[in-house]
């Protein structure tokens, strides 16, 4: 009796391993969610810009609004990006090989996760990318009324590029 019940625990405990599909759905849909929030806002841009152009109409700022639009749909993919390889890792540490993406030659190596450091390791690279897009967008309203702020923004830059150096040195 007690190996029925112990065969049965050990039943129960690997297959609920099963659980981590909700987190794989979940990060789909909100990675598809922000790759059409971003695309709909570039299009929206895309669409003032051929009204300025073609259409000759007026808009005030249009050129600092669409950095910061850009901006924000670079940092909106990227997230969506970390949703991705999110799922996917976890998809292949916890149910299944992705037999398509083995199979297929032509496929790129990023998206196989191999264990547990390696799904760390992509995601905190596009994580760090996705900083450096969030401090250059808060970058573009700095105001310059002090000589501080100017030392300040160059310690941030400096910063962020001993950052993703550190990052890039550590992959090889």
């Amino acid at each position: 009796m007690l190996a029925f019940i112990e065969k049965w625990f050990e039943l129960f405990l690997w297959n609920s391993r099963f659980v981590v599909v909700l987190a794989v759905l979940s990060s789909l849909v909100g990675m598809l969610m922000l790759f059409f929030l971003a695309a709909e806002s570039m299009f929206h841009l895309g669409y003032q810009f051929f009204e300025i152009f073609v259409l000759g109409e007026e808009v005030e700022n249009f050129h600092a609004d669409a950095v910061g639009v850009i901006i924000s749909a670079i940092d909106d993919f990227l997230l969506a990006t970390v949703l991705l390889i999110f799922a996917l890792g976890l998809y292949e540490l916890f149910i299944s090989k992705i037999d398509v993406a083995r199979g297929d030659k032509a496929s790129s190596q990023i998206l196989m996760i191999k264990n547990l450091d390696d799904l760390k390791d992509r995601l905190v690279k596009v994580v760090l990318m996705i900083l450096v897009v969030a401090f250059f967008k808060n970058v573009l309203h700095v105001t310059f009324e002090d000589p501080l702020n100017a030392l300040y923004m160059g310690g941030g830059i400096l910063l962020v590029s001993l950052a993703t150096y550190f990052s890039h040195k550590a992959g090889h």
